[in-house]
């Protein structure tokens, strides 16, 4: 009996260990390292959000193709799959602007 309790304690502690030493490697990898733009990003960039996968990032283009430009970060909430908890999560990360670059005219 005290042997399989042991054998408990090490099981639980090389599982902590793995889960401290590799967790921040994980959460660094699911970030972004900027802004993107809801309305100039590509699927695959989308993807780089956390919790944010295929065919979330294929919603979110489609839904900017039929609708517009997003106007806000918080429009992206429309789309299905995105709601107040994902948003939260990915919040920070995101950005909107012209969806193709403008040029000023001239003052004159």
């Amino acid at each position: 009996m005290r042997f399989n309790n042991i054998n408990r304690f090490v099981a639980a502690a090389l599982l902590a260990a793995l889960v401290l030493t590799t967790g921040p490697a994980f959460a660094a990898a699911s970030a972004p390292a900027g802004k993107v733009n809801l309305n100039t990003a590509t699927a695959s960039q989308l993807e780089d959000l956390p919790g944010i996968g295929p065919a979330l990032a294929a919603r979110i283009v489609e839904h900017r193709q039929k609708n517009g430009a997003f106007k806000a970060v918080e429009d992206v909430m429309a789309v299905k799959g995105v709601g107040e908890k994902n948003f939260s999560k990915i919040q920070p990360y995101l950005s909107v602007g012209a969806s193709s670059p403008t040029k000023e005219t001239p003052k004159q």
